[in-house]
């Protein structure tokens, strides 16, 4: 007992030592954004004294301060542009203060609208992107595929509750690494390459998304139906169907997926869960014929394309999270 009590008390110190880790980093991350922005008003203020002044204000901040990197001519000139972007909207620095350095000169590199910028920000803090995937996020240009183009499904219409936030996780289209296909590839080939890089697949579903199986049998009256891939939805407390498809997308594609769902609620899903969703991804579709097909349909579902990118850069991959990180939220489910 004595042992128990002693190694809940040693736990509790070290959750406390490991939260205050990161309130300082956090801390110590917002103040440095801080002082970037005032060396970068400093250097604004003086750039009368011409072309030569950052090089010179570089040379004499490294020889003050040795053992402390960033300091160097293209940042100082990265803090006077962080300054001039946002020198009026002091609100805006306090948003993007939570986040590293690194990932603030991308977002003035890489993202011109302040909107979309608050936007991919938002996001970063949210489901704690590095620089190396936000940058893969903004060069498949996520804003748009998950914003701005118009999404079909029938969340509205057939869920009590989150249809916004359902909605909120589809894009169009889905975009995979997939480049080793075949030119004629068929669709267990794709569901194999899916396997292979399930790590950037959850990358590309987006947050809450965590992996429970390929090929996933549900059996209904000694009968067995198989779902391509099957996933559960963290903050929408359901599991959600995907099927691959390749070509255009056909109206009995619903029915299928109609039926998948409505086994996967009554045989799988336990009183705990939501309704399932089911997720259609096709090469090619009809948004009138989609649109047509999701109507009459009382299963939550939605319908997008899919496009083949180039393999993630290799930084990327390291990023992500491993099949150990994936079963810990499973057995968290």
């Amino acid at each position: 007992m004595l042992e128990k009590s002693f190694q809940e008390i040693s736990n509790n110190i070290k959750d406390m030592i490991s939260k205050t880790q990161l309130e300082i980093m956090i801390d110590a991350n917002s103040k440095l954004v801080k002082l970037y922005f005032n060396i970068g008003k400093t250097l604004e203020e003086y750039s009368s004294w011409g072309n030569k002044f950052i090089d010179n204000v570089s040379l004499e901040l490294k020889l003050a301060f040795p053992n402390i990197q960033g300091f160097s001519i293209r940042n100082l000139k990265y803090m006077k542009s962080f300054y001039n972007e946002y020198k009026d909207d002091f609100e805006f620095v306090q948003l993007v203060a939570q986040l590293p350095w690194k990932h603030n000169i991308t977002l003035l590199q890489k993202v011109k609208d302040k909107e979309i910028r608050k936007w991919y920000v938002e996001r970063c803090i949210e489901e704690g992107w590095s620089n190396s995937i936000l940058i893969y996020q903004i060069d498949t240009d996520l804003y748009n595929r998950q914003v701005k183009n118009i999404k079909h499904n029938n969340f509205k219409l057939t869920m009590k509750e989150n249809s916004d936030l359902a909605n909120d996780m589809m894009k169009e289209p889905y975009v995979f690494d997939l480049i080793e296909l075949t030119e004629d590839f068929k669709e267990k080939e794709l569901e194999n390459k899916m396997l292979e890089k399930i790590k950037n697949i959850l990358l590309e579903l987006g947050s809450g998304f965590s992996f429970v199986g390929n090929q996933y049998k549900v059996t209904i009256d000694n009968n067995d139906f198989f779902i391509d891939l099957l996933f559960y939805h963290i903050k929408l407390k359901c599991y959600v169907a995907l099927e691959l498809k390749v070509g255009e997308f056909k109206p009995e594609f619903g029915s299928k997926m109609s039926f998948y769902l409505t086994a996967l609620d009554e045989e799988v899903k336990d009183e705990n869960d939501n309704q399932s969703i089911g997720i259609i991804l096709c090469q090619s579709k009809s948004n009138k014929i989609v649109d047509y097909t999701l109507k009459y349909i009382n299963r939550p579902m939605g319908v997008s394309e899919y496009k083949i990118f180039d393999e993630l850069p290799k930084k990327i991959q390291n990023e992500l999270p491993g099949i150990d990180d994936i079963a810990i939220h499973l057995n968290d489910l």
